[in-house]
């Protein structure tokens, strides 16, 4: 009976992230000013004024405008345009007057964009970059307050830094939910924090297209050609003894393939349900049977680098070890992983050239395997 490797562990060439491309997008959502009651009594105390009350207009819709460029699957530079709209208060002074003022800002700006992956799709995001805010105002006073500049306005560069969560649907499109803390001039001398919470499309373009997870695969069986026995020599009549049975030597019974993608999504070494089930028939063909060492191989093909590449195939031979340990009880001391990088392709030197790309990818499939033997005897 044919026993098996079990099959193609992935190229670690960094998913769809690995491969640099451009992308723009827009976000929409709220932003939250904080306005400082204390920087507002000040500057009337200057004038004899005391503030009775003050009500605030400190949240906003937003908006921005952004593109991008990838390096890879953890670094990207970001330009972008936003406008937090208009933000506000009143105040009612002693001796009576009242004092009103909101102020709108735009700007742009500059970022560094890290991604870190965290399972399967969805990535976490931080952000630090430099931030270049107009601010408006428009000021209106009445009784005792006296305002002589109605129309004051800034501008100012400062440092803004973000956090938030990617999904990527597909290759084309991923959506983006985060929260940016800026500082900003409020056109009188004042520096208001404001943080705004946005969900934000974003479209990849130039960007390769992750490999479709395939069904399980067949497994391929390497028949085994019997050994004859040894033929035994007649027994002597005068004496009756017990024929000498040789103990048995330990020989490979066999081995199985299969494809990557019906173990493992993409780049990643968690085993998934058909890897699972696909395990539970080999755990089960080796009832019955006498075996000294299960050696589990990872193999990928040549997209990424050698360092990578033998990092994700050893993971998911690893994977593979563990699973036959919990789920089917073998002996963890009987399983032998190895990672074997890109170094024994199926395909040919002359096959599958060029940079990365759908094409390359799905090319190089036959590369991406993980192979299970059993050595033993039955």
């Amino acid at each position: 009976m044919a026993l098996a490797a079990i099959a193609a562990l992935g190229s670690t060439s960094a998913q769809a992230q690995d491969s640099s491309y451009y992308y723009y997008g827009f976000g929409i959502g709220q932003a939250r000013a904080t306005i400082d009651d204390g920087a507002i009594a000040a500057a009337l105390a200057g004038s004899g004024l005391t503030i009775n009350a003050v009500s605030h207009e400190e949240r906003e819709s937003t908006y921005k405008l952004f593109g991008g460029y990838q390096f890879n699957r953890h670094i990207g530079i970001e330009l972008g345009y936003f406008d937090m709209g208009r933000f506000g208060f009143n105040a009612t002074t002693t001796p009576p007057g009242t004092l009103s003022g909101n102020f709108r800002v735009q700007g742009g700006n500059l970022d560094l964009v890290g991604t870190l992956p965290l399972a399967g799709n969805l990535s976490a995001l931080g952000r630090i970059g430099m931030q270049y805010a107009r601010t408006w105002d428009e000021i209106s006073s009445s009784g005792a307050v006296v305002v002589t500049n109605t129309n004051p306005s800034d501008h100012e560069t400062n440092v803004k830094v973000g956090l938030g969560l990617q999904y990527a649907f597909s290759p084309g499109f991923l959506l983006r939910g985060e929260v940016e803390a800026f500082r900003l001039s409020d056109g009188v001398g004042h520096h208001p924090n404001v943080t705004t919470y946005l969900i934000s499309a974003v479209f990849p373009f130039g960007r390769a297209a992750t490999p479709v997870r395939q069904a399980a695969v067949a497994p391929t069986y390497v028949p085994i050609v019997p050994v004859a026995a040894p033929v035994q020599a007649p027994e002597p009549i005068v004496a009756k003894m017990a024929p000498e049975v040789p103990a048995p030597v330990p020989a490979p019974m066999g081995r199985v393939s299969y494809a990557a993608e019906s173990f493992f999504v993409f780049d990643r070494s968690e085993l998934q349900a058909p890897g699972k089930t696909a395990l539970d028939t080999f755990a089960a063909q080796l009832r019955g049977a006498t075996y000294d060492t299960i050696t589990v191989q990872g193999f990928a093909d040549r997209l990424g680098s050698t360092a990578y590449n033998q990092t994700l195939s050893l993971a998911r031979a690893d994977a593979v070890k563990a699973y036959l340990i919990s789920s089917a009880n073998l002996d963890g001391n009987k399983i032998k992983t190895i990672g074997r990088s890109e170094s024994e392709p199926v395909t040919l030197p002359d096959q599958c050239k060029g940079p990365q790309s759908a094409a390359v990818i799905a090319c190089l499939q036959p590369d991406r395997r993980v192979e299970l033997e059993v050595i033993g005897w039955r």
